[in-house]
């Protein structure tokens, strides 16, 4: 029970929390698989539970437990394009290892392989007995084509003109519903062709829009949060710009179109119920800002993902100047189900634990996801059940056990966190450039020196520190990480900086007090 409550205090007041993404249908299926049995959500081993809350996990975000229907798994099982995928993937799979998307999603109840909705209810009580969140998906975008709406209140979506379902056919399809013939269109964003498992919701109805509500206030009374799967699409100006005058409500004259974001007022009759419920928004496109003064606790930051695998070192540094209440609403990744393995594309171990320390040591949410502290390559379909066996990484597993013991400090949890600048070592040395370090402090745990040379080469630099918080004439800097120990006079640092000359990738995350006279400088 002191377990419990220290974790649930922690989750909320915390700025820094941890969020892990467990791909459900592939966890059951290798649960059962070893224990010769049939797993559900009811009955997953009680070491798995305690193995998340003992790593500092907040949140569980259960991937893929909504129910999915026929024409899902039809289409995902024959879509031309997915066969080579899964044949990547999964070389030896086969049409019953084909489930669909969970993002076409024909009811919000739990799929009744999984265990239906009493198991997930038993499993979310042990998690809530460790101190754990769960956090489900909501699908705002679209439904399932075989979703009951689609037939008994086609009004709800997006209609196309009488012959698209034949001109445009990666665009529109064609339905009996009880309103006669309906040519209807895919869920779709406004760069690409549909989804063509889907149907696309139509957000200028406003019944539609009270029906979602409804639909989130069921989902609410099963988790702690959800994961808002694509939620710009719903904005009022990306929606118009996708669907224009396609989306002027059908049905009895008078109908009138929605005025208003959609999210605000949701998540408005949402707090009425349970002003601790979470929203994290998958978003992109610039719009991370927008969204959260809707009123999400946290969206995506793909802008800091692919600056860490592209742009490097300088780019995220300028990005990390941001409002500082942006930074503490963002979600920080390096891999989801989403994005190659992180392990597959940042091509050496030390890149892929440089980018991974940068993550994990910055304000916001940081997300991880199932496979990656065993550096797992391969990145797996979402439509399967299966994934192959891999070699895990001892070097990526060790690294990951010494990060997440970091993280777990109050230091991270509930301190505030300081840029750092770097300058050069010496004149025509560049490579400070590539240095990224920062701060935190914590009244009575004390502070935490993040320094990380990201580029693929040596590097030398002087890190700017702020040590008002630390007394004594002499400062100790312990990494937490390895066996480095340092001593340095406080009048020097002030004066210059510290010193560091660090490998390609190289990286400390140090215990920085006082330092006592028996200390030596190494």
């Amino acid at each position: 029970m002191v377990r419990t409550q220290r974790k649930e205090q922690r989750l909320h007041q915390t700025s820094h929390p941890v969020l892990y993404e467990v791909n459900v249908r592939v966890l059951l299926h290798e649960l059962s698989e070893a224990t010769g049995k049939k797993i559900t959500l009811a009955t997953i081993p009680e070491k798995i539970c305690d193995e998340w809350a003992d790593r500092g996990f907040d949140l569980i975000w259960l991937m893929g437990v909504w129910t999915t229907g026929a024409v899902g798994v039809e289409i995902a099982r024959n879509y031309p394009t997915l066969q080579p995928e899964y044949r990547k993937a999964l070389l030896d799979y086969t049409e019953e290892d084909v489930l669909g998307s969970p993002y076409a999603v024909k009811a919000y109840t739990v799929s009744r392989e999984l265990g239906g909705n009493k198991g997930l209810l038993t499993f979310r009580k042990r998690l809530r007995e460790r101190g754990l969140g769960l956090i489900l998906d909501f699908v705002c975008n679209h439904t399932a084509r075989d979703h009951v709406w689609v037939t008994k209140h086609p009004e709800y979506y997006v209609h196309g003109g009488e012959n698209e379902d034949v001109e445009k056919p990666e665009f529109f399809f064609r339905i009996k519903t009880s309103q006669g013939q309906n040519v209807i269109a895919f869920g779709r964003d406004p760069y690409f062709p549909g989804w063509t498992d889907t149907a696309q919701l139509n957000y200028r109805h406003p019944a539609l829009r009270k029906a979602m509500i409804d639909t989130l206030k069921k989902v609410a009374a099963l988790c702690d949060g959800v994961r808002c799967d694509m939620a710009m699409l719903v904005l009022q100006e990306v929606f118009q710009r996708t669907w224009g005058d396609k989306a002027i409500p059908e049905g009895p004259e008078g109908v009138q179109p929605a005025a208003g974001e959609f999210w605000s007022e949701a998540i408005a009759e949402m707090r009425k119920r349970d002003p601790r419920f979470l929203f994290i928004a998958e978003t992109y496109w610039n719009l991370e800002w927008q969204i959260q003064q809707l009123g999400f606790d946290f969206t995506y930051d793909k802008t800091l993902y692919d600056k860490l695998l592209k742009e490097g070192a300088s780019s995220v540094y300028n990005h990390l100047k941001a409002e500082k209440g942006f930074q503490e609403h963002s979600v920080r990744f390096i891999e989801n189900h989403d994005e190659p393995r992180a392990a597959h594309v940042l091509s050496s171990e030390s890149w892929h634990c440089a980018a991974a320390a940068v993550i994990s040591t910055v304000p916001g949410m940081v997300m991880y996801h199932d496979g990656q502290f065993e550096g797992r390559k391969t990145k797996v379909p979402v439509q399967l059940r299966r994934r192959q066996s891999e070699v895990p990484s001892l070097f990526i597993k060790s690294f990951y056990t010494k990060l997440l013991q970091c993280i777990n400090s109050p230091v991270f949890r509930q301190g505030d966190w300081q840029l750092l600048n770097s300058k050069p070592a010496w004149n025509d040395n560049h490579t400070w450039r590539n240095f990224l370090a920062w701060w935190w402090y914590e009244r009575s745990h004390g502070a935490r020196l993040i320094v990380i040379n990201y580029a693929p080469h040596n590097g030398q630099c002087y890190v700017e520190l702020h040590l008002e918080q630390i007394a004594g004439s002499a400062v100790e800097f312990r990494d937490l990480l390895g066996e480095a120990a340092y001593v340095r006079e406080r009048s020097a640092l002030i004066a210059k900086g510290m010193y560091f000359d660090l490998p390609a990738y190289g990286l400390h995350i140090f215990d920085v007090t006082e330092a006592h006279k028996s200390s030596h400088s190494s």
